[in-house]
């Protein structure tokens, strides 16, 4: 009789399961939080008020990997189990009725709460996007539901902790701290954050007073000023042009280490990855200026309105893509905006062209739909129906739906009401059609003189080199970093020899990605651009730094010594880089430091250790598995990452250990490995198979 009415309840909740946000209204969701670092796990006291919209037999909030549990509705005990991801209440639930759920319980979550060791230092994050913070939260997945989350978080002196909404008090319990934040306005479970970490801030103002905190790690302290170069401004810049203040009563910003994205937009508390920590020769190649634009203005495209469904995706991504391009424009010049659309607009077409197309209303589009032809819809919208229009329509859609969820007709009943225009065909050619309109896009870009000197330039490729020459000299001169790199790489069949007075005038130039295209086309360096090409060891572009190396130590072995000696101690990107090179290269220079050959490998080993980013572990396996260095600890670590929460480099780890299987050396090194986790010992051990 239990097990028919465990079916009948299984069955009745798994048929209403959608429909729960038209039976309940989650209004506050507090929680006490105390993260067991060693253990993988969270621990919560919640407090959870909700209404019934009308009278049900249960309610339940999405809850994976639940350990423990224990509930109270009102002060009394209340029927609870756990069942498909969700952790299910039942009683007789009145409608109209206010209810008070208290739940402790504990969870190890396997996905959207992460444990990083960073350097020797624990560091703790989440990522909730896509139904995931109920992984570690108990909460409503349904990002129709929205609630006002309150957060305290309880941790160790020296830590810093950050979450959504403003910080109301940091108060002392016995050897810790509790971190109390508070949000004022509801959001979707999936924007729920936290980080805890060592940190330290730096605090600044909007013009509107606003207050944006901007975190670093203590050791980055001097790249505060260039990461988070043009924050301010563009802050400013979209509060303006959106029209609508900012929704929300603060602004963080949070690095992570080993993040899965560029960024993530939680609401008032953006995490990005720390690889974007950069100082001014980083800054030329990896800047976080158009991450950051982006995913400032999902605070109101995606935080302060929420798409309904898949299906209005571009509401959120096309919409912060599009002001990020403004925004970066606004700060750094209208180039980028023109150049970012031009170059998505090739992407576009491709798709288009190979009958991959994809309508911006396909709630199963690729990113590239939902992210830049959401963006080209806009700016084609714009066009239409012009700018203050476009400006009203923008505003009146954001006031009208506030805090609440929205559909893409929500968007087009404020642009034809504002435009007067029924927008038929707009919505038919760039929401509704699969296929990306090419030549109308690119001829809005035609005035665009960035736009007019590369597509110049790329004519160019058609003409014999004695027809060119002059005329890709001359471009050399162009101050954008498009056009003048595209002239060197036209010269990659010609003999340095004949070109040698366009390699000298790229030399000089001001332009450092035209500098950075010699090192990427000429590897086998000559004599006679020798001297000009060791200037590159010094340019202000880490990526332009690495490639001369490799290619004037590859190019000149008598001059080995010489160019490691000089490249000794350059990190480059917080990925070390530059530095994983040089301990390469030395180690393959059999006559270089030889008494410090092992302290070489022992540097390049411990890389792949996961005190280390992941992006500096990938460049460490991938050098030792080509100078065939690996050891027991190198192979272990290799192991331990083929289980690391960032698929693409799991992946890429777990292809370098197929490679390395097929040395009978190493199989017999791994195979003395003794190695405690379960899953990664099964794991080696169905590999020797």
């Amino acid at each position: 009789m239990r097990l028919i009415f465990s079916l009948i309840v299984a069955f009745l909740i798994s048929t209403t399961y959608a429909q729960q946000t038209e039976t309940v209204d989650f209004e506050r969701i507090y929680a006490l939080l105390d993260f067991n670092f060693a253990e993988g796990t969270v621990t919560g006291d919640m407090e959870v008020k909700f209404t019934m919209k009308s009278d049900a037999d249960f309610v339940y909030l999405d809850a994976k990997n639940i350990t423990k549990y224990e509930s109270l509705l009102n002060g009394k005990l209340i029927s609870t189990h756990t069942d498909e991801g969700r952790i299910i209440f039942t009683q007789s639930f009145a409608a109209g009725e206010t209810y008070n759920l208290n739940l402790k319980y504990t969870a190890k979550p396997n996905k959207a709460l992460y444990f990083v060791n960073n350097g020797g230092f624990q560091q703790i994050w989440t990522q909730g996007q896509g139904k995931y913070t109920s992984n570690w939260l108990p909460s409503i997945d349904d990002m129709n539901d929205k609630i006002e989350f309150d957060l305290s978080v309880i941790a160790y002196p020296g830590q810093e902790v950050i979450a959504n909404g403003v910080l109301k008090e940091k108060e002392e319990s016995d050897d810790k701290f509790i971190w109390h934040y508070e949000m004022s306005e509801p959001m979707s479970s999936y924007l729920v954050a936290v980080v805890l970490g060592d940190y330290r801030k730096q605090k600044r103002r909007s013009d509107s007073g606003v207050p944006i905190y901007l975190y670093y790690y203590p050791e980055d302290s001097l790249k505060v000023m260039t990461t988070y170069r043009y924050s301010d401004d563009m802050f400013d810049f979209l509060e303006e042009e959106i029209g609508v203040p900012y929704p929300w009563p603060d602004y963080k910003q949070v690095p992570v280490k080993d993040f899965l994205y560029a960024g993530m937009e939680n609401t008032t508390a953006t995490v990005f990855s720390d690889q974007y920590m950069v100082d001014r020769s980083g800054f030329t190649d990896r800047n976080y200026v158009n991450v950051n634009a982006h995913e400032l203005a999902h605070q109101w495209f995606g935080d302060y309105v929420t798409e309904t469904s898949g299906t209005h995706h571009w509401l959120q991504e096309g919409f912060a893509t599009y002001y990020a391009l403004l925004a970066e424009a606004d700060a750094m010049g209208k180039e980028i905006y023109a150049w970012k659309l031009f170059q998505s607009a090739m992407q576009l077409k491709e798709l288009t062209d190979k009958g991959n197309g994809e309508a911006l209303l396909n709630p199963k589009a690729s990113s590239l739909t939902f992210y830049q032809k959401g963006a080209w819809a806009l700016h084609m919208l714009r066009l239409q129906i012009g700018d203050e229009v476009f400006r009203t329509a923008v505003k009146n859609y954001l006031e009208k739906h506030k805090f609440s969820n929205v559909e893409t007709e929500d968007f087009l009943i404020e642009a034809r009401a504002a435009s007067g225009q029924d927008l038929l065909e707009f919505e038919e050619n760039w929401l509704n059609s699969p296929d990306f309109r090419y030549e109308e896009a690119i001829a809005t870009l035609e005035d665009y003189p960035v736009i007019q000197r590369y597509k110049r330039t790329v004519g160019l490729r058609k003409l014999s080199f004695s027809q060119k020459s002059q005329k890709l000299f001359d471009l050399l001169a162009l101050p954008d970093k498009y056009s003048g790199p595209e002239a060197i790489y036209q010269l990659a069949d010609v003999s340095p020899g004949a070109a040698v007075r366009i390699y000298e005038r790229a030399f000089y130039t001001n332009n450092p990605w035209v500098r950075q295209a010699i090192a990427q086309t000429v590897s086998k360096v000559p004599a006679s651009m020798k001297t000009n090409y060791e200037r590159l060891l010094n340019d202000d572009s880490y990526i332009t730094r690495e490639l001369a190396f490799m290619n004037l130590w590859s190019s000149f072995p008598g001059d080995r010594h010489k160019y490691l000696d000089k490249m000794k101690g350059v990190q480059g990107f917080a990925n070390h880089n530059v530095e994983i090179v040089w301990l390469a290269l030395a180690i393959s220079t059999l006559d270089y430091e030889e008494a410090y050959i092992r302290d070489h490998f022992f540097r390049l080993t411990r890389f792949t250790g996961d005190r280390y980013s992941f992006e500096t572990r990938e460049q460490a396996f991938t050098k030792l598995y080509q100078l065939q260095l690996f050891e027991p600890k190198s192979l272990e670590n290799l192991v331990e990452a083929c289980f690391h929460h960032n698929w693409r480099f799991s992946q890429t780890c777990k292809q370098i250990l197929d490679e390395v299987l097929k040395n009978g050396d190493y199989r017999k090194e791994l195979k003395k490995l003794n190695i405690k986790d379960e899953r990664q010992k099964n794991f080696l051990a169905e590999k020797l198979s």
